[in-house]
C-alpha cells in the first residue's frame, strides 16, 4: 500500500483530505466509473418501467468488462423484480463484494430504489401517494412516514431513495399529478422538507425531483416542453426546492426531463451549478433521471454524440448517470482524450460521488455490506434466511392508516353522512373500482410499478379493497356489488359490456336505500393506466363511461355516496351539486379500504383538506387556485374557470367556529414582521382536526399577483367544547416576489393577511402596511411562516 492509499483508508484524516488522496491515485476510467450505476435487471423489450427504456438497452451491460473499473451505483436491487426482501439482502451483499473485489481500491457501489410512496420493494408497505400527504395538511405525520420508510430501506442495504417530488400541479391532467403533494408551493415545500428530514435521519439519501419544471409541460403531456415566464418559474415553480435545500439536509438531486424554454435541466448549467450551488450552496450530488443524459441527444436534439451529451451534462452539473451506463462510459473517457471536455470537470463530479460514499465508510478498509445483524455465514443459504425481513409490519400498517384516514377528505355532504352503525340498511356499492386491490395504490407502487409485470408472483402484502371494508365495517347492511362498468372504456366488446353493466346498476341503485359509487383511476405506466407517469389525461371528465355511470345512478333519485379513488381530481358532472356526499381519496395506500370505510360511517371524523382543486368544467379548462385576477371569471370570456371545489376545502362531522381574528401590528417594515392570531373553538359534538390557512393578499404590486397565496398553515386537533389559540408569526420576506428586474423585492404598500378553511372561504381579511423602502431580498430571506397552538 502507498503513502497516498495509507491516506484515503485512514479514518482519523478528514473526508475531504482522504477523497483528494484517492482521486490521485484513480485512472480516468476509474474515476468515470464512479460516475455512472448499472441496471442488470432492466427489461429489454416491452413492460417499460422507465421512459424509452427498451430503447435504451440495446448495449448491455458486460459486469465482467466494466467491474474492474468500478462501479458508483446499483440500480434498483430490490424495485426491478418481486424478491423476499432477506433473499435481496443476500443478493445485494453478493454484488457489493464482487464490486468491491473486482475494482483495486475495493469501492463499493451506492444501492438506490424508489421510495416515493414507501419502498418500492415487494412486501413492503404501500403508504398514500404524496398527494395524499398534501391532503393531511400534516409536516410532522409525513415525517414519521419517511422515517419508517428510511428504516426499512436501510434495513436491507439499501443508500439512496429517489424522493421526493417536488413538482407543483400546474394542470391536473398530467399524469404524475398523483406523484406531487400539490398545487400550492409553500404546502409542497413544507411537507416534502418534512419528508427528506425523516428520510435523511435513517441514513438514507433523500433525493429531490424533478429539477425544475417538469410538471408545467406544455397541455400536461409527459415530457413535453416547458413554456413559462422566469417569474412563475421563480416564483411557483423553485420555492419548494429552495426550502428543502436549505432546511432539510438533503443530499442529493435529481434533474427534470424537460426542457424550459428550450434549454434541457440535465444541460441547464445555470440551473444545476449557478442556481442550485452557487446561490443555494448545495454540496451534495446530481443524479440524472432515468436516461436523462441520454436524452440530450435523443429527445432534445442538443447533442450529436453521445460524447457531447455526456460533456453537456457533466459541464452543467449532473454527477452521475442513471440507471445504467450510456454516455458516462466510453463516450465521456473520449471527451476527455480528445480534450473536448477538461477532467476537471470529471474530478468535480467525482469528488461529491467520493464524499458521500465516504459518509457511508464505503472508503473505510473495513466496511461490509451486511445490514446490521447479518454476518458472512447468512450469504451460503438464501432458503435458510428467506422470510427473515419484514418491511410491512404491524407499525407500518398502522402509520399506513393513520395516513389514509386523515387524507380522506369529505368534499360534500348533505347530511346523509356518517352513516353510523347502519342495520339493515340496502346499499348498492357500484364501480369499477369497488373491488379492486390496485385502486388503492399509486403507479410508483411495488405492485403497480412493477408487480403487474409479474401475475404469477402473490401480491406481497394486505391489501383489502372498498367493498371488503364496507362489509367489515357494516356487518348488519345488506351489501349488493355491481361493478357496471370498466375503468378506462378501452378494449373489444367493452362498450356494449359497459352499456348493459349502466342498466343492472340502475336496477340495483332503485332497489337500494343507498349507492356508494367508487370511482376513479387505475395507476400505472404510459399508457397502462388513467393515472401515473406517461398516463396523461385529455380532459377533466372521469375516465371511460365513468361518469355516465354517476349521472345516471343520481338520475335514480336514490342517494348517492361518490367515493373517489383517484390521481387526479375529475370534474364530476352533475354530482357535484346533486350527490347526497363526496369523498375523495389520492390513492390512499394499502390501508385506504378501511380509512374510506372508515369515514363514511363515522368511526373516523375526516380532517383531509384538498391539495388541489376540482374543477367545474371537463373540457380543458383546468386551472390552479394560485392565479391573477385575469385568471377568474370575467364579463369578456364566456368560460367561468371557477373550481367547484377550491384547493383547502374539506368538510368534518363537528363543527368549528373562528373568532377574535387580529395582529399584533397593524404595520411594519419591510424588514419586519407581525404575529396574526384567531381563536378556534369545537362547537360540535366530537373531537375533530380543524385546519386553518393564512393567505397573503398584494392588491397593487409593481406585477401582476395572485389573488390568493398560501403562505401559513395549521391542523389544529380539538376535543368536543374546546378551544385554543392559533398564532402565525408573518415576516415581511413572505410577502417578495420576483420584481420587474428579476431579483426578489419585499414592496412597501398595503397588504392583506387573509384566514380561511380554503382558498375560497376566507372568514377574516386583515388589512396591514408595509412600510419604509423597497427591500431587495435573496435566498437566505425567511421562508417559512412558524405557528404556535394554544
Amino acid at each position: 500500500m502507498t503513502e497516498t492509499s495509507a491516506r484515503w483508508h485512514n479514518t482519523a484524516l478528514p473526508a475531504a483530505e482522504r477523497v483528494e488522496a484517492l482521486i490521485a491515485e484513480m485512472t480516468l476510467r476509474e474515476k468515470v466509473a464512479q460516475l455512472y450505476g448499472v441496471w442488470v435487471a432492466s427489461s429489454p423489450t416491452g413492460g417499460d418501467v422507465a421512459p424509452f427504456q427498451h430503447d435504451m438497452n440495446e448495449d448491455a451491460v458486460e459486469l465482467d468488462e466494466i467491474l474492474p473499473h468500478g462501479l458508483g451505483q446499483l440500480t434498483r436491487s430490490f424495485g426491478s423484480a418481486p424478491v423476499d426482501a432477506a433473499v435481496g439482502v443476500v443478493s445485494l451483499a453478493r454484488s457489493q463484494k464482487r464490486i468491491v473485489a473486482a475494482n483495486r481500491f475495493g469501492i463499493p457501489a451506492i444501492a438506490h430504489e424508489e421510495c416515493l410512496a414507501g419502498f418500492t420493494a415487494w412486501g413492503a408497505t404501500n403508504y398514500p401517494v404524496p398527494l395524499s400527504w398534501g391532503a393531511t395538511f400534516d409536516p410532522s405525520l409525513i415525517e414519521r412516514v419517511a422515517k419508517r420508510i428510511g428504516t426499512g430501506m436501510r434495513s436491507v442495504g439499501v443508500h439512496q431513495g429517489l424522493a421526493p417530488v417536488l413538482d407543483v400541479t400546474r394542470d391536473p391532467r398530467w399524469g404524475r399529478t398523483e406523484e406531487t403533494i400539490g398545487e400550492d408551493p409553500y404546502l409542497v415545500g413544507t411537507i416534502a422538507t418534512a419528508y427528506v428530514r425523516g428520510l435523511e435521519s435513517t441514513g438514507i439519501v433523500a433525493t429531490l425531483k424533478h429539477f425544475i419544471g417538469y410538471s408545467a409541460s406544455k397541455a400536461a403531456r409527459n415530457l413535453a416542453p416547458v413554456s413559462m415566464g422566469r417569474r412563475e418559474f421563480n416564483d411557483v415553480m423553485v420555492p419548494p426546492f429552495e426550502l428543502a435545500v436549505r432546511d432539510s439536509g438533503v443530499r442529493s438531486v435529481m434533474h427534470a426531463y424537460t426542457d424550459v424554454d428550450g434549454v434541457p435541466s440535465a444541460g441547464d448549467e445555470t440551473l444545476l451549478t449557478g442556481l442550485l450551488r452557487e446561490t443555494w450552496g448545495f454540496t451534495g450530488t446530481v443524479v440524472a433521471d432515468y436516461f436523462g443524459v441520454a436524452f440530450l441527444k435523443t429527445l432534445h436534439g442538443v447533442a450529436g454524440t453521445w460524447a457531447e451529451a455526456a460533456a453537456a451534462a457533466l459541464k452543467a452539473g449532473v454527477d452521475v448517470e442513471l440507471p445504467t451506463v450510456k454516455a458516462y462510459g466510453d463516450p465521456l473517457v473520449a471527451a476527455v482524450e480528445t480534450g473536448e471536455l477538461d477532467e476537471a470537470f470529471v474530478d468535480r463530479a467525482l469528488r461529491r460521488v467520493l464524499l458521500q460514499k465516504a459518509e457511508f465508510g464505503m472508503l473505510d478498509p473495513d466496511w461490509s455490506p451486511l445490514p446490521d445483524g447479518w454476518t458472512d455465514a447468512d450469504l451460503a443459504d438464501i432458503e435458510a434466511v428467506r422470510g427473515r425481513i419484514q418491511l410491512d409490519t404491524a407499525e407500518d400498517r398502522a402509520l399506513a392508516r393513520e395516513v389514509a384516514e386523515r387524507a380522506v377528505v369529505l368534499v360534500r355532504n348533505d347530511g346523509t353522512l356518517p352513516l353510523q352503525a347502519a342495520t339493515d340498511i340496502r346499499i348498492a356499492v357500484v364501480g369499477p373500482l369497488a373491488d379492486d386491490q390496485f385502486a388503492m395504490l399509486g403507479c410508483y407502487s411495488f405492485p403497480s410499478h412493477v408487480g403487474t409485470l409479474h401475475p404469477e408472483v402473490p401480491i406481497g402484502i394486505e391489501l383489502p379493497t372498498v367493498l371488503e371494508s364496507l362489509r367489515a365495517e357494516f356487518p348488519g347492511a345488506v351489501i349488493g356489488f355491481e361493478p357496471a362498468v370498466s375503468v378506462d372504456g378501452k378494449g373489444d366488446g367493452v362498450a356494449d359490456a359497459d352499456a348493459a353493466g349502466i342498466d343492472r346498476a340502475i336496477a340495483a341503485a332503485r332497489d337500494a336505500d343507498l349507492v356508494i359509487a367508487v370511482l376513479g383511476d387505475h395507476a400505472g405506466l404510459f399508457g397502462r393506466g388513467t393515472s401515473g407517469e406517461g398516463c396523461d389525461a385529455a380532459s377533466m371528465r372521469l375516465p371511460g363511461r365513468q361518469q355516465d355511470l354517476l349521472d345516471a345512478l343520481i338520475e335514480t333519485g336514490t342517494p348517492v355516496v361518490a367515493t373517489l379513488v383517484e390521481g387526479r381530481p375529475y370534474s364530476l358532472g352533475s354530482a357535484a351539486q346533486r350527490s347526497a356526499a363526496i369523498v375523495t381519496a389520492f390513492f390512499p395506500g394499502e390501508e385506504g379500504g378501511p380509512a374510506i370505510a372508515g369515514v363514511l360511517s363515522g368511526r373516523v371524523n375526516p380532517s383531509g383538506r384538498l391539495p388541489v382543486s376540482i374543477p367545474s368544467l371537463e373540457g380543458g379548462q383546468p386551472a390552479t387556485y394560485l392565479a391573477a385576477p385575469l385568471a377568474g371569471p370575467s364579463e369578456v370570456s364566456n368560460i367561468d374557470p371557477t373550481a367547484t371545489f377550491p384547493f383547502g376545502h374539506g368538510l368534518s362531522y363537528t363543527s368549528f367556529e373562528w373568532t377574535d381574528a387580529t395582529t399584533d401590528a397593524s404595520e411594519t417594515t419591510t424588514s419586519g414582521e407581525l404575529t396574526v392570531s384567531l381563536t378556534v373553538t369545537n362547537t360540535g359534538g366530537r373531537d375533530g382536526i380543524e385546519n386553518v390557512q393564512l393567505y397573503l393578499h398584494d392588491p397593487v404590486a409593481s406585477v401582476v399577483r395572485p389573488v390568493n397565496r398560501l403562505v401559513g398553515y395549521a391542523s389544529v386537533p380539538l376535543a368536543a367544547g374546546a378551544s385554543t389559540r392559533v398564532s402565525f408569526r408573518v415576516s415581511a420576506d413572505i410577502a417578495a416576489f420576483t420584481g420587474r428586474d428579476y431579483t426578489r423585492v419585499v414592496e412597501p404598500g398595503d397588504l392583506e393577511l387573509r384566514l380561511g378553511a380554503s382558498s375560497g372561504d376566507i372568514r377574516f381579511g386583515l388589512p396591514v402596511t408595509l412600510t419604509g423602502p423597497l427591500r431587495r431580498v435573496d435566498h437566505t430571506r425567511t421562508l417559512r411562516v412558524p405557528v404556535t397552538i394554544g
